[in-house]
Order: structure tokens, then sequence, then C-alpha cells
């Protein structure tokens, strides 16, 4: 982890502009082509929503305003991020965080989620680990095809974490498409970061064999 330190002028002043508002997040939703992603998970018999978890979380650690966090007023940059994302639970139909560290081998990343979201669909769990924030806070609504959404959190003190979630599938002009939504702290993340995240999902949707380590 290290310091970021804004040197433009006009980038301190962006940057305090949306940290003194009541709810400085931003959200964007749009739709992504995973036609030959899903292709290639049945052709591999890989999990979907590991998958799904890794790639999204690959995507945004490949964006370094993501990993950017506000502490004290302060901005610190994590070398990695890692995801944070809801699963089922046994004994009720309400969810429960399961957080994975990231791993760069989609295998090993699968094997330790499996490990993880067994224990949390058991032992359910809605905490926080203390004085951590290098998460990416992530959300599956396989049940809506959504244009939009909002999420729950704290307007003070309010969080840097980003958002993200993915809805069902549906059919496009002969293509699987997938609604995509992701929510950001904006004095951090600007429009052309989330352009930039956006674009990276698409390429790793559309080539996984090339980037997922077989």
């Amino acid at each position: 982890m290290k310091k970021v330190v804004f040197d433009d002028p006009h980038r301190k002043k962006h940057f305090a502009f949306f940290n003194h508002m009541n709810h400085p997040h931003f959200s964007i939703t749009a739709q992504v082509e995973v036609t030959l992603l899903l292709d290639f998970i049945r052709t591999n018999q890989l999990p979907l929503t590991y998958s799904l978890v890794y790639l999204l979380s690959d995507a945004a650690n490949s964006v370094k305003e993501f990993r950017w966090r506000i502490r004290n007023n302060e901005v610190v940059e994590h070398e990695v991020a890692h995801p944070s994302f809801t699963v089922p639970t046994e004994n009720t139909d309400v969810f429960s965080f399961c957080t994975v560290d990231f791993r760069n081998n989609l295998q090993d990343f699968i094997v330790e989620a499996h490990k993880v979201k067994t224990e949390m669909m058991k032992s359910p769990s809605m905490e926080d680990e203390p004085e951590r924030d290098d998460f990416f806070f992530m959300s599956a609504i396989p049940w809506i095809s959504f244009t939009s959404i909002q999420h729950a959190m704290h307007f003070h003190p309010h969080d840097s974490v980003p958002r993200i979630s993915w809805g069902k599938f549906f059919e496009q002009e002969n293509k699987t498409m997938m609604p995509l939504s992701v929510q950001a702290h904006h004095a951090l993340v600007d429009g052309r970061h989330m352009g930039m995240y956006f674009e990276k999902v698409q390429e790793l949707f559309l080539y996984p064999k090339k980037y997922l380590d077989f």
C-alpha cells in the first residue's frame, strides 16, 4: 500500500469537491456480452459465479483508481484488492458476505472461494474486518436483468469501496448479454476510469482463453 499525492491543482480540486459531498458515489449500468465466456465456462466445466467474480475482480484491479481508498482525507493505493461477494446461506433466505483473497490463477481462486463459501453458508457473516478497505463489494442479482441498481451504504461517514453487481442473462441479437453495474466514489473514480473498467471486462469476456491460465 502506498500514499497517493495529487500534484495537479485541478485534480486536488476535483477530489475535494466530491469528497465533501454527502453522497459522493455514482453508478453506471451497462450490458456486456457473455456469449463466448459462457461457452468457455461450459467447455471447461468451471463454476459460473466464481469465474465471474474472478474476472470482474481482475478487471477492477487493472484500473489503479479502483484500488484507491480514502483514509482520513488522504488517498492510499492498495497493491491488490479482494472480492467480498454475496452467497446464499443454509438456514435463512438472506445472504452472507464471502471474502476471498484474489489470486492470479483462476483454479487456485476457485479452490479457495469454494472453501470460504462453504464456511459462510453454514456460519454467515455480515461484519467487515476492522481497519480493512482493500475490497470490492460484489453481488449477483440473477433473477433480474436490471437496468440500474442502488446500494445501501452509510452516508456519514461514507466509504470508498467500489460496488460491482451483475444480473440475469438475456438474449439480444443472437448474443447473450449480462447487465453489469459499478458504483464508485467520484473523488477517486471518474467517468473515464469507469469506461476503462467496462472495456477491460468486455475484453476478458470476449477472449477468456487468452487471459485465463489453462
